[in-house]
């Protein structure tokens, strides 16, 4: 690389750092040096194209992606602060399921099994695009956006001057209400990536006749049941160190002058879709359309939502909910590279629930489920068959590989 093409990296950090520092005194310094260091790894290979072609590229990805166009029946869920909370069913299509057995004259057929997916932190409902797609009309389903994420509404108690800290018990009881509202009864299999998994846990917690009465099959996608202050992001010791110290703070910074940091964000949108990707992913040759759709998804999260949301991870222990699905079939999932949620937490999980099924998927980040669609898609598919709620001759629809052509 010229050292005018490193040159621009260097002063594009600069750059970044500047607009950070903008957005709140120290806090912001503290958010403009971490940029600055992302940067060192991230900016030098996009800033040898340029600015204006990238802007274009990525709105023509935008506008050919298919990614998160998939729709299903809407409905709102209230939550117990009154918070509304989006969600989509997709029922069975008889076309496309395989024939029921006949039952007896009079007998009233059962509630079809339901499959309830809860999303993660800064992503909302389409992050499952992949394994919607593969199953649509197979088994009934259900996908919901958390609370101020996605199409759900910003959370009533976090609303104000008076508004409390979100807490991941907080969302298991909304997962409880997206329940009530749109699968009151029949058999249920959860299924959770990362913050969804969280979810799932603090319902089990707080309901745990509910997950004995009707719970069928579980699966924890690239989550974790606690200890997350523990984990390094894949920086060196004395950077995670001065991360874990000054983040939360510059949170709350970044999150009280709202507007101001998001447009550095769209200033800076470069620098942070190579972060987006660093942490998303592990795979060399994912789909452009793909990463660019994860990029949306994460940028479409307003900087006070992140604020709100982060310290309930730190605080996050669930170790104990967990036997409340033992004996149940369970999915425990993860990409082997995965920097947010690492394959140890998902080991620990497994060790509580030691007839859990535990797959490492080679090469796999944290977005698993976008990145290796294939892979997540053929487990969910076989823990369904084996909570009964499809059958084993059933078939799975195409769910393909985000893999670019002749990789």
């Amino acid at each position: 690389m010229s050292e005018t093409s490193t040159g621009d990296a260097v002063a594009a950090a600069a750059a970044a750092t500047g607009a950070w520092r903008r957005a709140g005194g120290v806090a912001g310094t503290a958010i403009g040096v971490i940029a600055a260091g992302a940067a060192a790894g991230v900016a030098l290979e996009r800033l040898t194209v340029g600015r204006g072609m990238r802007k274009k590229a990525r709105l023509a990805l935008d506008a050919t992606g298919p990614y998160g166009s998939l729709r299903g029946v809407p409905g709102t869920a209230v939550a117990d602060d009154g918070t509304e909370l989006h969600y989509e069913v997709e029922d069975v299509d008889p076309q496309v399921a395989a024939p029921r057995r006949r039952r007896l004259f009079g007998r009233k057929a059962p509630a079809p099994v339901t499959v309830v997916f809860s999303h993660g932190y800064c992503l909302g409902q389409d992050s499952w695009h992949f394994q919607r797609a593969a199953l649509r009309g197979l088994v009934r389903t259900v996908f919901w956006d958390q609370r101020s994420h996605g199409r759900s509404a910003r959370g009533a108690s976090q609303a104000g001057p008076d508004g409390v800290p979100v807490t991941i018990d907080q969302l298991g009881r909304d997962l409880k209400a997206v329940i009530d509202a749109a699968a009151p009864e029949g058999p249920l299999v959860l299924v959770g990536h990362s913050m969804g998994g969280m979810t799932m846990m603090a319902l089990g917690a707080q309901f745990p006749g509910l997950v004995r009465e009707r719970v069928a099959a579980t699966a924890f996608v690239g989550t974790s049941a606690g200890r997350l202050g523990e984990v390094n992001y894949g920086l060196p010791v004395a950077g995670v160190n001065v991360v874990r110290r000054v983040l939360p703070g510059v949170l709350r910074a970044l999150g009280s002058q709202a507007e101001l940091v998001e447009r550095g964000r769209r200033a800076t949108a470069d620098l942070f879709a190579g972060l987006i990707k660093r942490y998303s992913f592990s795979s060399k040759d994912v789909d452009p359309a793909v990463a660019r759709f994860a990029e949306r998804l994460i940028e479409s999260t307003p900087i006070d939502v992140v604020a709100e949301f982060y310290p309930a991870f730190t605080e996050h222990d669930k170790s104990a909910a967990l036997p409340v699905f033992a004996g149940l079939p369970v999915l425990v999932l993860a990409g082997d590279k995965d920097l947010v949620t690492p394959t140890t937490h998902s080991e620990a999980i497994a060790d509580l629930l030691p007839e859990a099924e535990l797959v490492i998927v080679p090469d796999g980040g944290h977005l698993v489920m976008l990145e290796h669609p294939e892979a997540v898609t053929d487990r969910l598919a076989d823990l369904l068959v084996r909570a009964g709620a499809v059958s084993a001759a059933a078939n799975v629809g195409t769910y393909g590989s985000t893999a670019q052509p002749g990789s």
